[in-house]
């Protein structure tokens, strides 16, 4: 699959590299990996320490239960006051910490292998797109200065497929495909600052840096409801059912964590790697999810001047009631664009996804226990066929009896 050809309004964000060959294993145990062994007493290797930031989020969640699966011991990067209830149960070590206070990284980063990097603000609906750019930016310098100092010498950082734009119509893009700006939200601009800072500051500091670029998430643990799980929810809660032209790739969240373990065992330093799994078209994926779920839609097809002034209606009625925006402006001008991605790069690395049906068949039965979806919505849903992430002994960590109670905001 080829590239998109650089044109008006794009920006090429690197010459990434075309290195696709699988780098040496550094799986927990081995020697002579890329990642150092750790050695306890007598010489006796260990398994090498991960610290993930951002784990109270879905791929911060999802990333601290395959890294447990994979023989990692994991410390949570967790800031005061927040819900952990995406760490409930499972073994783990928490630091309290924020990447924006670099005085709280030092202590976190003791005895740590592995940075995983995954703390960020992912909305377009953003009160204060400043803020969300300076968890972005300064908090990436931080902790890869604080890395740096540490002795810790590899950072992955969970960057975003956007970062390599969209195009106009079905032709998938990859690593080395540009920017676009015309159809840039604020979030996917903080994700490009994001990514040129990180490897300005590792190059500075002497880290090697790896990025791994996730497309939609999908999947369990989203307490605070990603845009890509809202997606999702959305479209359950519009009585019109409306979809869209476009499309995008779908992932599982699982499949997400297990990429960014691969980047980090097998990567090329100083590469990006997109993390995807299937393309669709948006009514594809509504459809899909009618299907699983056993209702109507979609029913209409949105047009970009009636979702324009529905979400500039919004914008102003959420100024009045403080409520959040189901649609905004951000959103539109990405609609008839296809973030369509070619993640060759990755599997070349040994990288295997799931298929999109049974991806979005268990996130939606994780979100039908949530007030995500509205209760009246929910009563005329049937359960969608596949696992259940509820079930007992399905995820570590896992209460099959618990129900994840809605909670706003983003990835943090």
């Amino acid at each position: 699959m080829s590239a998109g050809k650089r044109g008006d309004g794009e920006v090429r964000l690197r010459g990434s590299g075309s290195g696709t060959g699988a780098g040496r294993d550094v799986s927990p145990g081995s020697t002579g990996g890329m990642v150092p062994t750790p050695t306890g007493a007598g010489g006796t290797p260990t398994a090498p320490t991960a610290l993930v930031t951002g784990a109270s989020g879905i791929v911060g969640a999802n990333l601290v239960r395959e890294l447990l699966a994979d023989g990692w011991r994991v410390r949570a990067l967790v800031r005061p006051g927040p819900p952990r209830r995406a760490l409930l149960g499972l073994p783990v070590e928490t630091a309290e910490g924020d990447v924006l206070n670099p005085g709280s990284l030092p202590a976190a980063l003791e005895g740590v292998s592995v940075v995983f990097h995954a703390a960020a603000r992912f909305t377009y609906d953003a009160p204060d797109p400043g803020e969300m750019d300076r968890v972005a930016v300064d908090g990436s310098r931080n902790v890869i200065r604080a890395a740096g100092a540490a002795g810790v010498d590899r950072v992955v950082l969970t960057s975003s497929s956007v970062i390599f734009g969209s195009s106009p119509d079905r032709a998938p893009r990859t690593e080395e495909s540009a920017f676009t700006t015309g159809d840039g939200s604020a979030y996917a601009v903080s994700k490009l600052r994001q990514s040129r800072a990180a490897r300005s500051e590792a190059e500075a500091c002497g880290v090697h840096l790896l990025e791994a670029c996730p497309t939609l998430a999908l999947g369990a643990w989203d307490y605070r409801l990603a845009e890509s799980s809202a997606i999702l929810t959305n479209y359950l809660n519009d009585p019109y059912r409306s979809t869209f032209s476009g499309g995008g790739n779908v992932v599982s969240a699982r499949d997400v964590a297990r990429g960014h373990i691969l980047v980090a065992r097998r990567g090329t330093p100083g590469e990006a790697y997109l993390v995807g799994g299937e393309n669709l078209d948006w009514s594809e994926l509504h459809t899909l999810i009618s299907g699983l779920c056993g209702t109507h839609g979609p029913l209409i097809t949105a047009s970009h001047t009636g979702a324009y002034l529905t979400a500039a209606w919004g914008e102003m009625m959420s100024r009045f009631t403080g409520a959040s925006r189901s649609l905004t402006r951000d959103q539109v001008r990405m609609m008839g664009r296809w973030y369509w991605y070619d993640d060759t790069k990755l599997r070349g690395l040994g990288y295997t996804p799931e298929p999109a049906s049974p991806v979005v068949a268990r996130a939606l039965r994780w979100l039908l226990r949530t007030d995500h979806v509205r209760t009246d919505v929910r009563a005329l849903l049937r359960w969608p066929e596949g696992e259940d992430v509820w079930s007992a002994g399905s995820e570590p960590g896992s209460d099959p009896t618990a129900s994840p109670s809605s909670s706003t905001g983003a990835q943090a």
